[in-house]
């Protein structure tokens, strides 16, 4: 059976599939595939958050373990990880409904943002799950 941190790591990694396949279809004007793609990578962020949120609220918090140069790096990409995820909600929101009410224009304009910005998050949450739950895992006790 699969993990929470796991789960959460795999919801994140593919919301980045979708979302770098949604890019590649819109480049390439199949703005259907580019829709469900899109739609995909929501629903892996969405999923993502609900399951953040309840392991989180049932095991606590896990006190990184690593020592030495890794933790600046760590709580680096922590910080910029955490703050950007508060900002992609409302962008991704607000960018989905200017698509949802065909104001493309406005819709491309914000999407140049909500696009390196959610990628970063996605990413990132993969990383940040690398680093403390497999490279720097504290001992079992």
């Amino acid at each position: 059976m699969i993990s929470a941190p796991a789960l959460n790591a795999l919801l994140n990694s593919s919301s980045a599939i979708f979302l770098t396949a949604g890019y590649v279809q819109i480049r390439r004007r199949r703005i259907a595939s580019h829709r469900v793609c899109m739609f995909l990578a929501l629903f892996c962020s969405a999923a993502f958050l609900a399951s953040y949120l309840i392991y989180h609220a049932r095991a606590g918090i896990l006190h990184f373990a690593g020592q030495g140069w890794i933790r600046p790096v760590y709580f680096t990409l922590l910080t910029t990880h955490t703050l950007l995820a508060v900002i992609i909600l409302p962008l991704a929101i607000v960018t989905l409904s200017r698509a949802l009410t065909q104001k493309f224009d406005r819709h491309r304009r914000i999407a140049r943002w909500t696009l390196p910005i959610w990628l970063y998050v996605s990413v990132t949450g993969v990383i940040v799950y690398l680093l403390l739950y497999r490279l720097y895992a504290p001992p079992l006790a």
